[in-house]
């Protein structure tokens, strides 16, 4: 049985659990979670992510994302790439399961390029089926969420096509450069994987969604955001660090990718925002979903 990480906020009813992926999977998805919101019309924001595919067991309600889209979710709903902060309208209480899907999971499920589903949704039973409808029917007749999880776990796995070893290593250079520096260089990748950048540029828009330059910004707002959370670090010397132009350059970023400033983060953060962070804690991920 998967390891679960519960946590709420002592502020909200809002509660978000973790389950971790089995080794097999690791590559393909980071967490499965329960996220549930007791208290009716609750409102709030997520960070810039990796895509999203959720299960709505209860309740309903609207995403805005950072691009002014603001859309209605469906029962089974994938949300893609996330470039900006993303807030989300719910309409009553809610419970939801969801799992972060990785660039070799969206592949492998079949999905079109990344870059075409950038801060944006869609109906998942619509696109690919009632068996997503009938896997939800499932979730909410099992009262058990560590049996639920490990149901949706083997749900996946029957709809995942194994990625090729040299796509998993092409994604694990990209994971690490992005995950491993304070500022990722594009260079520094593109001397890695032996592509061009035009070649490497058309691996991350249909693996991740954005061409490399963006990416390199949106992870390095994470990190940053990431060590002012749960380091306390001081984040004007996160600002020289991560090689921004100045303090405003720095504020604009995270407020941009996390929804915040830093002195929010750091003073007053949502409580999704809160709980978001012990996905850190989770050893059985990629290490670019832990900062993520």
């Amino acid at each position: 049985m998967d390891q679960a990480f519960p946590g709420k906020d002592i502020r909200t009813p809002v509660e978000l659990r973790y389950w971790e992926p089995p080794e097999r999977l690791r590559f393909y998805f980071g967490s499965i979670y329960l996220f549930t919101a007791a208290v009716p019309d609750y409102q709030d924001m997520t960070r810039a992510d990796m895509p999203q595919l959720r299960f709505m067991l209860s309740g309903g309600g609207q995403y805005e994302f950072h691009n002014g889209n603001r859309m209605e979710t469906p029962e089974v709903c994938m949300v893609g790439p996330t470039m900006g902060a993303t807030k989300f309208y719910l309409d009553g209480t809610a419970e939801v399961f969801g799992i972060s899907v990785l660039p070799l999971g969206w592949i492998g499920l079949g999905c079109d390029s990344a870059h075409m589903f950038v801060d944006t949704l869609c109906d998942v039973v619509a696109r690919c089926g009632t068996y997503y409808h009938d896997q939800l029917s499932l979730l909410r007749t099992t009262p058990d969420p560590n049996e639920a999880a490990e149901r949706l776990w083997q749900f996946l796995e029957s709809q995942l096509s194994p990625a090729s070893p040299q796509m998993i290593e092409l994604v694990t250079a990209i994971d690490e450069w992005l995950g491993g520096d304070e500022s990722p260089r594009i260079e520094d990748i593109v001397e890695t994987t032996g592509l061009s950048p035009r070649q490497l540029s058309r691996y991350t828009n249909r693996l991740y969604g954005a061409p490399p330059k963006l990416l390199a910004r949106k992870y390095r707002a994470l990190r940053c955001a990431s060590q002012i959370v749960i380091d306390k670090k001081n984040w004007t010397e996160l600002c020289d660090e991560g090689n921004f132009y100045d303090q405003s350059h720095f504020i604009r970023e995270i407020k941009q990718f996390l929804g915040h400033t830093p002195h929010q983060l750091l003073h007053d953060p949502t409580a999704v925002a809160r709980l978001t962070v012990q996905r850190r804690a989770l050893t059985g991920l990629m290490r670019l979903n832990r900062i993520s």
